[in-house]
């Protein structure tokens, strides 16, 4: 028998860097507004996926339609369930990174999808991430349709270059698969490195790609549950339908938080991310 006290490894407490200056103003600004903002469409407020909209395809550098190809979930992790949910049947195979994000297995497995890993040697790489992508090519003949990986990744940090994602994309394209892609992390890049977003490739059919973000990270947001997930027309529907049944819509009042996501003051985010760097 061991004795002491317990530890629980379930969850992180973290004591997160200071939030984007103004996010309770703007949160408050969502309560005055009443009903109309605590009920709004379960893909979230028009109003403001047209705004996430603008902003996100000025930072990825491809369009982005607000009303068919965006939705505001509780939370990257919401997005990730519903994502996963609206595109894993019992019995497919699905490829995802080792290592890579812990949840990432436990939904497959909650979803009865059958894993395929695909190791990431980040260890042997310098100026990639590491990606077996012959290992990829085989498990797309094999039969997979899914394959799901984070850019950073979480939990080493590689990211990964442009010929992996080019790579990547191509084989998606040639085997007819979906591509989910949880960029959470890629606002959070410290050596100035080029980041690839597979979204803005234009390569896999539009139909078949789904592109995770969200301002918990960097932004320190994480206290609002505020996620977006954007890309095929076809997969938010299915997920818009999932998050109706499940939550029925990110919290009406905290999606009012967005408005201050990519509007940091000038020189805000350079200093959270050399804060972050050297902590």
């Amino acid at each position: 028998m061991y004795s002491g006290i317990p530890v629980d490894f379930s969850h992180g407490d973290v004591d997160a860097f200071e939030l984007i200056p103004g996010s309770l103003e703007v949160f408050n600004e969502g309560v005055h507004i009443g009903g109309r903002q605590a009920y709004t469409e379960y893909r979230g407020s028009k109003e403001i996926r047209e705004e996430l909209a603008t902003k996100l395809s000025n930072f990825i550098g491809a369009e982005i339609n607000a009303d068919n190809n965006l939705i505001i979930t509780p939370g990257t992790q919401g997005a990730l369930f519903l994502a996963m949910g609206s595109t894993i049947s019992r019995g497919d195979k699905v490829a995802i990174v080792e290592p890579d994000y812990f949840a990432n297995r436990k939904l497959v497995e909650f979803f009865e999808g059958e894993i395929v890993p695909i190791q990431l040697d980040f260890f042997e790489s310098v100026e990639k991430a590491g990606l077996n992508l012959s290992q990829l090519e085989e498990a797309f003949k094999a039969g997979v349709k899914l394959f799901l990986f984070s850019n950073p990744n979480n939990p080493t940090g590689v990211v990964y270059s442009e010929e992996e994602i080019l790579r990547i994309a191509n084989l998606a394209k040639e085997y007819e698969a979906t591509l989910i892609v949880d960029e959470l992390y890629s606002r959070q890049i410290f050596d100035n490195r080029t980041y690839t977003h597979l979204h803005a490739q234009k390569i896999v059919s539009s139909e078949n790609l789904i592109t995770i973000m969200g301002p918990s990270k960097t932004e320190s947001l994480s206290g609002y549950r505020l996620g977006v997930a954007f890309g095929s027309a076809k997969i938010i529907d299915r997920m818009e339908k999932l998050q109706a049944i499940v939550s029925l819509r990110a919290a009406g009042y905290s999606q009012s938080v967005l408005k201050s996501w990519f509007s940091e003051p000038n020189g805000w985010m350079e200093e959270t991310n050399f804060s972050a760097s050297i902590n």
